[in-house]
């Protein structure tokens, strides 16, 4: 406790380029981009999957392959191909890390939707699209955010590797506390990161709880 007392209570820990309010929006940018990025193809692709029921094993053994990947060894190997001139190394891997989970659970989302269900939206004359939209993605909206959460959570948390490879992000705290032994400021720089996974998970609770409708809340519960 008293290590947290000498981190947090120390005002040069939060003023200049090595503060705490610099990190945290630098781990902020790398993983708001790479989230973005990673639902910018996995959403789509998801739904697309799910809804047609094309190319769902290749999407599948795919995001498995990506869930393989070692985040730290492939983002050293990007820095040593491309350098560190921008956050661009740090991004790929985050990006394949966070796709995995929201392909599989939007995909495993729509194909979880009562069939039935499904039928009566074609039987009332929606089409293709207007099913997708108005009926699939709402029952699967639950898992759809489940598949964004895990990713955001996994995305926050392993940011900190961006430190090991000379980029910025609150795991400068953790390697550089490492590299000089300052214990105060590596315990500071985990319970920040811990912090912020804890914080996305709250925020994700509170979108499930607005966005997703009792009906469906209720349904998926007593599944």
């Amino acid at each position: 406790m008293n290590w947290l007392i000498d981190f947090f209570g120390n005002p040069d820990n939060w003023s200049g380029p090595d503060g705490i309010p610099v990190r945290l929006l630098e781990h902020l940018e790398f993983s708001g981009l790479s989230l973005l990025l990673a639902m910018l193809i996995a959403l789509p692709l998801g739904l697309w999957i799910g809804h047609t029921g094309r190319g769902a094993l290749f999407a599948i053994l795919s995001a498995n392959a990506a869930r393989a990947l070692p985040t730290l060894g492939l983002l050293v190997l990007i820095v040593l191909l491309m350098g560190v001139g921008t956050i661009v190394p740090v991004l790929i891997p985050l990006v394949a890390l966070a796709v995995p989970p929201i392909l599989v659970n939007t995909y495993e989302g729509l194909r979880g939707v009562d069939p039935d269900l499904r039928d009566a939206a074609y039987g009332m004359g929606l089409r293709g699209g207007e099913v997708l939209g108005r009926v699939l993605v709402p029952v699967a909206l639950p898992l759809i955010l489940l598949g964004l959460r895990i990713a955001a959570i996994q995305v926050v948390s392993t940011a900190t590797v961006a430190a090991y490879v000379g980029l910025g992000g609150l795991g400068r705290f953790i390697v550089d506390g490492l590299a000089t032994k300052d214990f105060p400021r590596t315990i500071g720089g985990a319970v920040l990161v811990a912090l912020l996974a804890l914080i996305v998970q709250l925020g994700f609770a509170l979108v499930q709880r607005v966005m997703v409708s009792p009906g469906v809340s209720q349904r998926q519960t007593v599944r």
